[in-house]
């Protein structure tokens, strides 16, 4: 199995002073990749100029979106974006792509909404635009994640990402597009069988994980999880204690969790939501320790001393 990879997801930047401050926190407790959203609304911003910034801030991290939301740009001008970023971060852009789901985003910009297999194909359109006006400028392409659910990015994921990113959400049936229920375990097996179907590459898998929280008691927390979220839509919350979006339990029983979903998903870089940066930052140290392997509740104990990129 691979090493680990880990990295936040930053949905506010607040002021100037508070996003410098964020990124120097979050590179100082090792995380490996900084990651922005690309949504609207109030509070929300633009993420390639917030990269950027977080690039001349920072050293070591690699900087993404996650993800652009490619159906909202002109194809030529979101590859001028791109490739302006890229020069400026200097080889550490990781660019994250996906087709779009909020369609009340849409509304509230005044563009078209279409039907998934449209903007799936206009993402696919977006890979040949970028690919090539990256070589024209004589620039690196970036690394390139691919992120969904649906068979239609999936496959694109597999012909053509670096990463691929499995989020486990998928549109709840008769609810407003946006609406999602998590995946269970065996819904996310399915997934990644079939993602593993249709490549014969070797991409990295990252996990986009919905909800950190570290406890004594696992079965009480995904019961609260459970009554305080639609996302979850299962019958019984103890389904939630395998859902590979929820960590659960001690900062031993997490780490044990993460190595028993890289065995059975191939999930090594694993994200989370800039709430959980405070909280998931003991157990990226415990998955940082070189130890002995030994039992672990909840998972495997199978790190080396090279445990970590």
């Amino acid at each position: 199995m691979g090493n680990f990879k880990f990295g936040v997801s930053f949905r506010e930047i607040g002021s100037r002073d508070a996003w410098i401050a964020k990124c120097r926190r979050a590179e100082e407790l090792g995380y490996d990749v900084i990651t922005v959203p690309d949504h609207l609304g109030t509070g929300r911003f633009a993420p390639f100029p917030v990269l950027a910034m977080a690039a001349a801030v920072t050293e070591r991290p690699r900087l993404g979106t996650l993800v652009s939301n490619v159906p909202f740009y002109n194809l030529a001008l979101f590859a001028r974006e791109a490739s302006s970023t890229a020069l400026l971060l200097d080889g550490r852009l990781d660019l994250g792509l996906g087709a779009g789901h909020m369609k009340a985003e849409f509304d509230a910009a005044g563009l078209p909404w279409h039907k998934a297999s449209e903007r799936i194909a206009y993402l696919e359109q977006s890979l040949g635009h970028l690919r090539k006006h990256f070589e024209d400028e004589g620039i690196d392409h970036p690394r390139v994640l691919i992120a969904g659910n649906s068979d239609g990015v999936l496959k694109l994921a597999a012909e053509h990402a670096d990463v691929v990113g499995f989020g486990g959400l998928r549109q709840q049936p008769g609810k407003p597009p946006g609406t999602f229920k998590l995946d269970n375990a065996e819904a996310m097996d399915e997934r990644v069988r079939f993602f593993r179907s249709h490549t014969g590459r070797d991409p990295e898998y990252n996990m986009l994980v919905q909800h950190v929280e570290v406890t004594d008691d696992r079965e009480k927390a995904a019961e609260a999880w459970h009554e305080l979220t639609e996302r979850s839509a299962v019958a019984d919350a103890r389904e939630l204690l395998d859902a590979p979006q929820l960590l659960l339990g001690t900062v031993e029983e997490i780490a044990g969790q993460l190595e028993a979903r890289r065995e059975r998903y191939g999930f090594s870089y694993i994200t989370v939501f800039e709430p959980m940066l405070e909280t998931f930052a003991p157990v990226l140290k415990e998955l940082q320790r070189p130890t002995e392997a030994s039992p672990r509740a909840g998972g495997f104990a199978t790190r080396t001393p090279e445990s970590r990129q």
